[in-house]
């Protein structure tokens, strides 16, 4: 039986990429024994994207199009792509080609040895400011410290994963995803290839800081209580620390008979209070408002239309 391997490719405003993206990719396509498709899904754009891949469509059908009502965010497109791909295992890739595509025969190869996850892990990040490398560094070792399961740092959404960690995958019908710690969950035999990240072919990044830092929010909100734990902790801690402290006033007012003073140390002490109290509210507010959306049960993603998919109405439709 011919193995088939699925490319997805979520695109948000990314007109100024399309055209070289599919002149290096699929030339390296060609060159490997399985058969293959390239998914790409057009989330919610406002550039000529969705134009250019119809066009591309129309040049080679086996580039397949999946087109969003709207924007929905790279994880829900990264979903739908990985629900109507059709190979026997998936390879996520940005189209901004930081990522390099020469590595797609690698993984295959070690797919073909037994390995369901190939990761592509960065080997450096001199590329990147010394901020982002800080705190990219400082997000992998909080995420593995407080999760059971460690992700690989410096590993982004580009990597292999064979049909059985796929169908886990799309199993997870949650709302707010984490991919790269999704495919860690599901386990299986799993290994690395490390490369170079080049700068981007064309078009600027659509990560800022702030949608950086709700990232990672995200995934550790989604993949530990520690959090939650640590409210606890620290509220036990803090009312242990305030009886001795009071034992402590009382005791020295009965011997010494001085009277209780420290106006500004009990403010300082009850805007401290006040103020741990308020973080961890929030804290518990992420929780809850991630429950609310999940126990909501909206689709993850809508479906404007399609092409390339023959067992699909060609008619707007929605996926939970």
């Amino acid at each position: 039986m011919n193995k088939k391997i699925s490319l997805l490719v979520p695109m948000y405003n990314e007109a100024d990429v399309i055209d070289q993206f599919f002149e290096e990719v699929l030339p390296i396509l060609e060159q490997i024994e399985p058969e293959w498709e390239v998914v790409c899904v057009n989330d919610g754009s406002k550039d000529r994207t969705l134009e250019l891949l119809w066009k591309w469509h129309e040049q080679d059908t086996r580039i397949k199009v999946i087109n969003l009502s709207r924007n929905f965010g790279k994880e829900r497109a990264m979903i739908a792509a990985l629900d109507l791909a059709s190979g026997d295992a998936v390879i996520p890739i940005d189209a901004d080609l930081q990522d390099p595509p020469e590595l797609i025969p690698r993984m295959v190869a070690l797919w073909d040895e037994g390995f369901d996850v190939v990761n592509a892990v960065r080997s450096s990040r001199n590329s990147d400011s010394p901020i982002k490398r800080t705190t990219a560094r400082l997000f992998y070792r909080i995420f593995n410290y407080l999760s059971d399961r460690e992700i690989p740092s410096d590993a982004g959404d580009y990597r292999l994963l064979s049909r059985r960690v796929c169908d886990v995958l799309r199993s997870m019908r949650e709302t707010h995803r984490f991919m790269k710690g999704l495919a860690t969950w599901a386990g299986f035999p799993t290994t690395s290839l490390h490369f170079e990240r080049k700068p981007r072919c064309g078009g600027t990044t659509k990560w800022n800081y702030w949608r950086l830092w709700n990232y990672a929010l995200e995934g550790i909100i989604s993949f530990s209580t520690v959090p939650l734990k640590m409210a606890s902790y620290l509220g036990l801690f803090t009312a242990t620390m305030s009886f001795f402290y009071a034992a402590f006033l009382v005791a020295r007012t009965l011997i010494f008979g001085e009277p209780v003073k420290g106006y500004p140390s009990m403010m300082a002490a009850i805007l401290f209070i006040g103020g741990v109290q308020l973080i961890f509210i929030g804290i518990i507010g992420e929780y809850i408002a991630r429950i609310h959306d999940e126990v909501k049960g909206r689709p993850i993603y809508v479906i404007d239309s399609t092409r390339g998919f023959e067992d699909l109405a060609e008619q707007p439709r929605q996926t939970t």
